[in-house]
């Protein structure tokens, strides 16, 4: 039982090595870039598009998306 330990505790060690590492020293608070929001906030709206666009055909069997407003066939071009 105690071999098998051995190689989590080293990984245990290890990852809190890194930790150690990869926080900054100074407690300050930094701040994100506006322009680095901007992106994180666009690509989320793109991926939660896309996300209803494959999922369509599922959300309207459900009646989540439907037809409320659909355009008169005439209207359609052809």
């Amino acid at each position: 039982m105690q071999g098998q330990s051995r190689p989590l505790l080293r990984v245990i060690s290890w990852l809190r090595a890194v930790r150690v590492l990869l926080i900054a020293p100074d407690p300050a608070p930094r701040e994100a870039s506006p322009l680095l929001i901007l992106m994180v906030v666009v690509l989320a709206l793109l991926l939660a598009i896309l996300e209803v666009e494959l999922h369509s055909a599922d959300l309207q069997s459900l009646g989540l998306m439907g037809d409320a407003f659909s355009i008169d066939p005439v209207f359609k071009s052809p």
